[in-house]
């Protein structure tokens, strides 16, 4: 690349966002943009991908936000199917590798940006490299998984690993028809909230019809003559399967990073300052699910892989290479999701959480819905809420409901976020109606509970 030329590695979430918006800022003739994408695909919804395997989206492309050929109108020279594969930093250049043609080649950067996101956990057992095993973190993967499902002719499905894929992919797999269980080494699915949340979880995916097989390690994939996979087998049980869905996480992919000397955290994600620029050096920025953020509740490093971060990682990365100025504060621990009508969300701490991070706390739960209790429909919701012991302050809400339960949890990623006390939160002027919400809303009544029992113990 020539005099202010930058390479971006990494198409999706957090890379593809960076390049549009340095170019929004700078011309082409001002700054030379070259991006390297070893898959198929840039800027598309890798969260959409389980409703596009259960046939909620219809169409592969509904997932796409912006195309190879719309990058390369904007003067980005988009490489697909190309891997990096070493980063020189002292030579300030990376060596790409054409997966189509074969060849390699070194570019130059004056400014780099690392965007190479996680990769599904696939343990190390026997099989499990096996035909019929997918993982599901790219389009390509999906297009693979669901070329499977169409072709098996076989209707049992095994789903290794309870978190948001895990239960995600348990749904795509039971509106396709197929005879779900679902194989988890925690005690309850759903890590990310605390057990006793977990388990209102297992007991409606239960009542879906969907196998809950608990407290389980997967010890390997037994294969058939033919190669393809045909059951999971625990110490204690097998478990038939035509098809085996990988979802017990993922992990940041930074070995190339690591490799080339760059900082890491505790959890293997590249560690950045509030710029995103990679800690230590003032021309190489990362962002995305290869990256750790920092928990402004707990104020400690987290991995936390989610679109919505990634997203906003690629912003405040295009700006700051474009000549602009922005910062990625930090985060809340803000998600939510669903297996079927079952909404489930959560941020801030969980009970864990705040002991490891040496905070005194209490818990509540409530139960309550999701609107008036006469209006029609109105659907159960139980809320927990965690507040620090003295002080008040708000640590952490889980949500478990139906409709209309799951995104109540962005009223509590705010009033984290400003650091707000559970007394405070009673006073939240919040919008009701019969038909959106009981005249004290569940996250109200949850923080007057709290407000209670902190003072009982203060």
């Amino acid at each position: 690349m020539g005099p202010g030329g930058w390479g971006c590695w990494g198409g999706a979430a957090g890379g593809a966002p960076a390049p549009p918006q340095a170019r929004r800022l700078r011309r082409p003739d001002e700054l030379e943009i070259v991006a390297f994408e070893r898959t198929h695909f840039t800027s598309y919804s890798a969260c959409g991908i389980p409703y596009w395997v259960g046939g909620a989206v219809e169409d592969r492309d509904q997932l796409v936000a912006r195309t190879p050929q719309e990058h390369r109108e904007r003067h980005i020279d988009l490489r697909l199917r190309t891997e990096v594969t070493e980063i020189d930093v002292s030579g300030r250049r990376v060596r790409a590798h054409d997966l189509e043609s074969g060849n390699e080649y070194w570019t130059p950067y004056d400014k780099l940006v690392i965007a190479t996101g996680a990769r599904p956990i696939r343990p190390d057992m026997p099989g499990a490299d096996a035909a019929g095993v997918h993982g599901v973190q790219t389009l390509d993967d999906g297009q693979s998984l669901i070329d499977t499902l169409t072709r098996t002719e076989g209707r049992r499905a095994v789903v290794v690993g309870a978190g948001y894929i895990g239960v995600e992919m348990a749904e795509a797999l039971l509106r396709r028809g197929f005879e779900v269980t679902v194989v988890n080494r925690g005690a309850e699915p759903m890590a990310t909230l605390d057990p006793d949340m977990g388990r209102l979880v297992r007991r409606a995916m239960e009542g879906m019809g969907i196998t809950m097989v608990d407290d389980t390690e997967v010890t390997a994939l037994r294969t058939g003559e033919d190669g393809r996979v045909r059951a999971v087998v625990t110490k204690d049980a097998e478990y038939p399967a035509d098809v085996v869905v990988m979802g017990i996480g993922v992990e940041p992919v930074t070995g190339l990073a690591r490799e080339a000397g760059l900082p890491l955290g505790a959890h293997g994600g590249l560690l950045t300052d509030l710029a995103m620029r990679v800690r230590g050096h003032t021309d190489i920025w990362a962002g995305g699910d290869c990256v750790e953020v920092l928990n402004l509740v707990s104020g400690q490093e987290q991995y936390i892989p989610l679109g919505t971060h990634a997203n906003k990682h690629g912003q405040v990365i295009g700006t700051n290479v474009g000549g602009g100025y922005a910062t990625f504060p930090g985060v809340v621990g803000t998600a939510v999701s669903k297996v079927c009508e079952l909404e489930i969300a959560r941020t801030g701490l969980r009970e864990r959480d705040a002991r490891r991070a040496g905070l005194q706390y209490e818990a509540v739960v409530i139960e309550s819905t999701s609107r008036a209790g006469y209006y029609p429909d109105a659907s159960p919701m139980t809320v927990k809420m965690i507040a620090e012991r003295n002080t008040g302050r708000l640590l952490g809400v889980q949500i478990i409901g139906g409709e209309g339960a799951g995104k109540r949890v962005d009223i509590a990623a705010v009033a984290l976020t400003a650091a707000m006390t559970v007394e405070q939160m009673t006073a939240l002027d919040l919008g009701y109606a019969p038909p959106f919400s009981p005249v004290w809303d569940p996250i109200l009544v949850a923080a007057r509970k709290a407000v209670r029992k902190v003072r009982e113990t203060s």
